[in-house]
């Protein structure tokens, strides 16, 4: 199979390869004019946001990588030194965001591809029990942040008739006790995405909700405030979902032709589907 863009040896290199295996010989390489187009990938330093900013590099973007662990951004870097900058901010920190872009080089000023990956969810409690300052620090994160940095980067992306793709989760559309303020933000990333693909209808800018089911990162540890054994003992006996997985979807849309646009992708590791709905019983 041909991917548009892509010459034969590279498209068949993309999709026999195993996702998340050692980038081989001839990695996919998006075809571009002389110089690199430039993405922006939020969360960059651990996860999803890692995955996908390696996926992207191996491919020959330019990033900017943006979280708020220096260090780790730092490390990611100095694979790709003369490709990267980093933007290292606090996602709910608005005038580090305007910083961060006032701050931007000349060869990263042109954004064709915002990956909005930044987020988290925190605790397990039901709403009753649950800390109003964790689903503060949610909303802000998951909500605030990313249409902040959204907005800002719209006259850019409109201008390169770009791409924006926001991290979503299978946790929008089906609720599950606990989930409650992390759901109901990942609902509105799910919902804005649609209204954002309406707004841009005639710019040429495309808009795709990615909403991965149980996948194993850094997620669980931070949302249990680093309980191993917690994070042990939800993926016992189960193949979940992997960054490098997600970093493969985002590849993908990335590479596909201009005139076509990825609503939604939904994604659950086979070991995950549906349950049935609870019923609470008298007496």
């Amino acid at each position: 199979m041909i991917v548009a863009g892509l010459s034969p040896e590279s498209s068949d290199n993309f999709h026999t390869r195993q996702s998340g295996g050692p980038p081989q010989s001839n990695p996919l390489q998006i075809a571009m004019t002389p110089s690199p187009k430039t993405a922006f990938v939020t969360g960059a330093s651990s996860g999803f946001g890692r995955a996908i900013a390696q996926r992207l590099l191996q491919a020959g973007w330019r990033l900017i990588i943006s979280a708020r662990r220096r260090e780790r951004l730092d490390a990611l870097a100095a694979e790709f030194p003369e490709r990267c900058h980093i933007a290292c901010f606090d996602i709910r920190d608005s005038a580090a965001i305007d910083a961060a872009l006032a701050g931007l080089p000349e060869n990263f000023a042109n954004i064709d591809l915002l990956v909005n990956n930044a987020g988290l969810a925190l605790g397990t409690a039901p709403a009753p029990q649950a800390d109003l300052a964790q689903w503060r620090q949610m909303i802000d994160t998951n909500i605030t942040g990313l249409i902040t940095l959204t907005h800002a980067l719209l006259p850019r992306l409109i201008e390169r008739k770009g791409l924006i793709v926001n991290i979503s989760s299978i946790a929008a559309h089906y609720p599950y006790p606990g989930g409650n303020v992390y759901g109901g933000s990942k609902a509105f990333v799910s919902q804005f995405s649609l209204g954002l693909r309406s707004d841009l209808h005639g710019t040429g800018v495309r808009v795709t909700s990615i909403e991965p089911g149980m996948a194993e990162t850094e997620f669980t540890l931070v949302r249990t405030g680093g309980n191993q054994a917690a994070s042990d003992a939800l993926y016992a006996g189960v193949t979940p979902i992997r960054a490098e997985d997600i970093a493969e979807q985002v590849a993908w849309i990335a590479s596909l032709p201009a005139h076509l646009n990825i609503n939604r992708i939904e994604t659950m590791p086979v070991n995950q589907s549906f349950a049935g709905f609870q019923v609470h019983r008298e007496g």
